[in-house]
């Protein structure tokens, strides 16, 4: 079962191609607090319709070129 992540898209302006910003909280080892940890990914958008601001939900897939490892499933509400 591939990887899925839920992230916002950042960046439309390549074509077929995403910028999306995933969100994880992670706690400290030492101090025990919640930090926002943030990962930029670059996803495949075979018909150019995501727009920037819109929440996707991503799946991780072959490599479909040097940077790009994942693909849009479905935008989100």
């Amino acid at each position: 079962m591939p990887k899925r992540k839920v992230g916002v898209v950042t960046s439309d302006k390549a074509n077929k191609t995403v910028t999306v910003k995933i969100t994880n909280y992670v706690k400290h080892p030492l101090y025990k607090k919640y930090i926002r940890k943030m990962t930029k990914v670059y996803v495949h958008d075979e018909k150019n319709e995501c727009k920037v601001g819109e929440k996707v939900l991503i799946e991780e897939t072959r490599p479909l070129s040097k940077l790009k490892r994942w693909r849009v499933l479905r935008k989100m509400a």
